[in-house]
Formats: C-alpha cells, structure tokens, sequence
C-alpha cells in the first residue's frame, strides 16, 4: 500500500480527499501546514505528496523547496494542489520542485492519473 502525505490546511478538503484517496488503497497521512509537512516527510518518507500551495506556518512552495534539499526526501514525488490556476503559478510550482501540478477543485481522476504516473516512475 502506497503511503501519501497530504498537506492541506482546509478542513474539508483534507477529509474529502483522505476519504477518496484510502478507497483507492492509499495510506493516508496529513499535515495541515508547511513545517508539519517537512517533518512528517522527514520522519514517514512517503511514496508522494500532495502538497496545497496556500498554507500557513511555510507556504507550500517553500515546504516543497526543503523537501527537495533534504538528502532524506529530495527523491519524494510531490504534485502542486492549487486554486491558482495560471501558467505563471503552474511554472513557479515547477521551479520550487514539484514534479506536477493540479488545480482546485481537484478532477479526482486526473489527479489519480498523475499519482500513478509519478508513482510508477519509482519501480
């Protein structure tokens, strides 16, 4: 089973798409911000992370920019989830080291598509 690390600081958000990702056989861990996602990135080394742009304590490019420094979990997938929709958004996501980008509302299945793609690239 896949372990993820989803970082969203919305409530709802966080709840609909914990309950989502475990029917799809997802081991499922949260943070609700940019430090706790550095930390339990550090300490669980999940498969993937989805990782909100718009969270308190270190927003999620700069949470991101970390987690590619660390020696530890520089190797960890991690997709932009982001109600910011422009180019300008998608490619400073990009530079921060995220492997990919999706929008908010998240498209379910378009998101499970990149999951797999970046998740099959580790076998």
């Amino acid at each position: 089973m896949k372990k993820i690390l989803l970082v969203e600081d919305d409530k709802f958000n966080r709840i609909m798409l914990n309950r989502r990702l475990e029917l799809k056989n997802f081991n499922v861990l949260c943070a609700h911000d940019g430090q706790e996602a550095i930390d339990i990135a550090i300490s669980e080394i999940p498969d993937l992370i989805l990782m909100d742009l718009s969270i308190p304590i270190k927003d999620g490019l700069t949470a991101t920019k970390e987690i590619k420094k660390n020696k530890v979990t520089m190797d960890i997938p991690v997709i932009a989830l982001t109600a910011h929709a422009m180019d300008t958004d998608k490619n400073e996501a990009l530079e921060a080291g995220c492997d990919e980008f999706a929008t908010k509302p998240v498209k379910f299945q378009a998101l499970l598509n990149k999951m797999e793609l970046l998740l099959d690239k580790d076998n």
